[in-house]
């Protein structure tokens, strides 16, 4: 005979009741959660560039329009909350697109153009999110072969405000394959240095970064196992941030298509601070393949899913 009076439950309701418990603890978790997606976009000479039309070759010619219809199909499909692109022309060229995009029902609350020393092929953010603070990086340098380079393109950060505390994105584009220098072919060392003077100054603002939560993400220029996405993981024995693995819906890897060899590789990354790994909605990136991608750009977006849970 069950003596509930005194307290004494069989254990199978015990079990059921704890059970019950902890599903209604993960819904709660999840239907309180911050969903941020965060993507990162090459978007392929936004802006005046050298180029062959219909009309044959063309100096500073603008982006074809068809190719930013295209583009814009493919940024309606992100559905992002934030954007980086790389290849963006200036400020002109980030309002134009910003504009068309509200056009046709697709509203970025925030818009920032990085200007750095390469004035035809920047760094850009479009945010449906209000930014809490913006940094212009365009201080950073690397030893090159016995001289002080600077980083071209520069490093942008953004900060957002979620339910989980702030977040930090550093946009980067590191340098192409392309070089008149015989001691440095496809530009190797100057992309390793690069790439450590921007972790250098991500782990100036963050120097614990197994506490933080950031993102770096962009156009790398380089594979998964080269120095530079090396040198972006870690320092020494300090983990700084994770690269995520990423594929399309067939499970193809390739972000970027050289039309000239009729290559594919994968160039377009998105690293996350270790804080923010658990974060990560399937513990991967995804690149996006769906409508216009072909004829928008040379490459494929790169997006991540963020589940931020309050109080972690």
């Amino acid at each position: 005979m069950e003596n509930r009076e005194a307290g004494i439950y069989p254990r199978s309701s015990v079990k059921s009741a704890v059970k019950m418990l902890v599903v209604f603890l993960g819904c709660w978790l999840r239907l309180n959660a911050d969903t941020l997606v965060v993507a990162t976009y090459n978007v392929e000479n936004y802006g005046p560039a050298d180029r062959v039309t219909e009309a044959g070759f063309r100096k500073d010619y603008p982006k074809p329009e068809a190719e930013k219809r295209a583009l814009r199909t493919v940024i309606r499909g992100l559905n992002a909350d934030v954007i980086v692109f790389q290849e963006m022309g200036d400020a002109a060229y980030l309002g134009e697109l910003r504009r068309d995009l509200q056009s046709e029902g697709v509203v970025y609350a925030a818009a920032v153009v990085l200007d750095a020393d390469d004035a035809d092929r920047r760094v850009a953010v479009l945010s449906k999110r209000p930014l809490k603070r913006v940094v212009q990086h365009t201080d950073l340098s690397f030893s090159y072969f016995g001289a002080r380079e600077k980083v071209k393109r520069g490093l942008l950060e953004v900060v957002l405000g979620t339910d989980a505390g702030e977040v930090t994105l550093f946009g980067l584009h590191l340098k192409s394959r392309f070089t008149d220098r015989a001691d440095d072919p496809l530009s190797a060392v100057r992309r390793a240095g690069e790439a450590t003077a921007v972790r250098d100054r991500v782990l100036q603002r963050f120097p614990t970064p197994g506490a933080e939560k950031f993102v770096m993400l962009g156009d790398c220029n380089d594979d998964r196992a080269s120095k530079p996405l090396t040198f972006l993981e870690a320092r020494g024995r300090t983990v700084v941030a994770e690269l995520l693995r990423a594929t399309d819906s067939r499970g193809e890897t390739w972000t970027h298509y050289y039309r000239k060899n009729e290559t594919y590789s994968q160039v377009d990354h998105v690293l996350v601070s270790p804080a923010l790994k658990a974060s990560v909605v399937g513990g991967t990136a995804r690149i996006y393949d769906g409508e216009g991608v072909r004829d928008a750009s040379d490459h494929r977006p790169v997006v991540v899913t963020l589940e931020l849970k309050p109080g972690k």
